[in-house]
Parts: structure tokens; sequence; C-alpha cells
């Protein structure tokens, strides 16, 4: 009830004294009432708005931003206020070159429907083709797996042989060079290096020399009569 007597009189005050300052007529420290006094009797300044004409910037000032200097605000500020922006309409349309480039836009990103179906015919067709080819290329593999299968099985036989073979020869190597140096020797040591090329050396003289007799023997056997 009391707030309430205070913000009439305040509000009567503020009527009849318009000239006389708030703050200078009640001086609240620290009080709620005072805020509201205060609130009440506020009177704001006038804005000042520019209503006369459009804000046209001045494209020869380097206050200007480069922004406003271009051709897509001139369209803007011809769009906006017509012929009050004191701009030609000519200057507002395309160049030949970005006429160009806006009709190659269109035809890329909208192009006929006639255009539209033969690219979808186009398209369809590529893929048509891809699948079939796939399909071929798999039916020739399929085809051809079990002989690739089989050329597997025989290489892996192949190398499981040569493998074992090898291993056969290590192992007699090893025995022989037990057998002849009296002791177990390293398989990656010069001496034993040495005694299995030896040992190759004689093998491919060997086979010269077996070669050489049965050539030999050929020469001397005396011709087949023909019937």
């Amino acid at each position: 009830m009391a707030a309430s007597m205070l913000v009439q009189r305040t509000a009567a005050l503020c009527g009849t004294f318009k000239g006389i300052s708030v703050s200078k007529a009640v001086r609240p420290v620290n009080s709620h009432y005072g805020f509201m006094l205060q609130t009440a009797c506020y009177n704001p300044r006038p804005l000042r708005l520019n209503l006369r004409g459009p804000y046209i910037p001045d494209k020869d000032s380097i206050k200007t931003p480069e922004w406003q200097k271009t051709a897509r605000y001139d369209r803007k500020l011809f769009g906006r206020f017509g012929s009050a922006s004191h701009i030609d309409p000519a200057s507002l349309w395309p160049s030949h070159e970005e006429l160009e480039k806006i009709i190659a836009e269109e035809k890329q990103w909208h192009p006929p429907l006639e255009v539209m179906l033969k690219n979808i015919e186009a398209k369809e067709k590529e893929e048509t083709e891809k699948r079939l080819a796939k399909e071929k290329l798999i039916a020739a593999n399929m085809a051809k797996m079990p002989k690739m299968i089989e050329d597997w099985r025989r290489e892996k036989r192949e190398t499981k042989r040569k493998l074992k073979e090898e291993k056969a020869k290590k192992a007699k190597l090893l025995a022989e060079a037990q057998e002849r140096f009296g002791y177990s020797m390293d398989p990656r040591s010069p001496k034993f290096l040495e005694m299995v090329a030896e040992i190759e050396k004689e093998e491919k003289k060997k086979k010269k020399l077996l070669k050489r007799r049965v050539k030999e023997e050929q020469v001397a056997a005396p011709p087949v009569a023909q019937s």
C-alpha cells in the first residue's frame, strides 16, 4: 500500500516539475523506491533518423568498403530504390563473357528434358555394358578354375619335392663332410662350402665325360639298314 502511494506521488511530481532534474529533486541513496522514481521519470532523447533519401556510397572515396563498389551492390541498390539510386540500369546487365558463363551453367545444371533423358539412357547403357563385361569375366575365370587349381596343386607338389631333395642332399653332404673330416660341421662354415664346391665341380666333370662317351658310342655304332 505504501509503495503504491509512493509511485502515485512520484508520477504527480514528475508531471508538475518537468523542468526540474530528478537527480536534484530527489536523491535516493541505495533505495528501491529511488530506482522506481528514476524509471518513471526517464525521458530518452529522440532518435535522429535520416529519412530524406537512400544512402548511396561514394565509390571514389577510400573510406567506402570494397563490397559497396561492386556491381552486385549496385543491383541491390537499384532493386531497392530504383531510379533514386542514380544507377544506370544498362550497367547492371551482364557482359558477353558473364552471359556466356551463365548460359553454360544453365546448360550444365539445368539441361532440357531431352538431354536429361539421353544422359539417363547413356548412363544405363554404360552400366549394363559394365555389368555384362564383369559377368563375362567371372564366367571365364570360373571356367579356368579347375585348371588353375590343378596347376596350383602341381606347383605345390613340385615345391615340396624340391625341398625334400634339397634336404636329403644337404644331409648327404653333412654326412660326407663328417666322414671326410671326422667331425660334424656347420653348413655355413667356409670349409664345408669349399667341400660342396669341390663336389659340384666333380659332378659336372662326370656329367661332361658321360655326355662325351654317349656321343662317341652313337658315332661308332653302325647305321641301321633301312628296309
